[in-house]
């Protein structure tokens, strides 16, 4: 007798009002979404991440990230950005550290060489672990 598993549950994670008027806002040119699988967050996130809208992504990693319940992950999936400036990767490596004191794991969606490239150079991989998709990031 075989016992049916069910799909992990998937539903939207719920930003602060002041986040998503920010990540609303015409002008903006970060975009992002974000799902709640079990005890893991993802972040589908879109657009650039660069100096003007670094405190915006700062707050989607620290939202996100508090919705996450140890061990799940916290997958943030960057396939969708455009540009990334040095600030993204130091607002990563930041909650990286955050996430690992409460037992979590952030790990890093990508499958463009320069991201992954971005991350050796600078000795970010022990922190940032990258995979191929989202799905890989989940089961790993």
């Amino acid at each position: 007798m075989r016992l049916a598993t069910a799909e992990p549950f998937s539903s939207p994670l719920m930003l602060s009002t002041r986040l998503v008027y920010e990540l609303g806002d015409p002008n903006s040119t970060l975009r992002a979404t974000t799902d709640r699988n079990g005890p893991s967050v993802i972040v589908y996130a879109g657009g650039e991440v660069d100096a003007c809208n670094e405190h915006a992504w700062r707050r989607l990693l620290d939202e996100a990230a508090a919705g996450v319940a140890a061990p799940g992950p916290l997958v943030i999936d960057v396939s969708g950005l455009d540009f990334m400036g040095c600030c993204a990767f130091a607002a990563l490596a930041e909650e990286a550290e955050r996430c690992r004191g409460r037992g979590v794991e952030l790990r890093l969606v990508s499958h463009d060489p320069m991201v992954a490239r971005v991350v050796k150079a600078c000795g970010l991989t022990p922190m940032l672990p990258m995979y191929p998709t989202v799905d890989a990031a989940l089961a790993a």
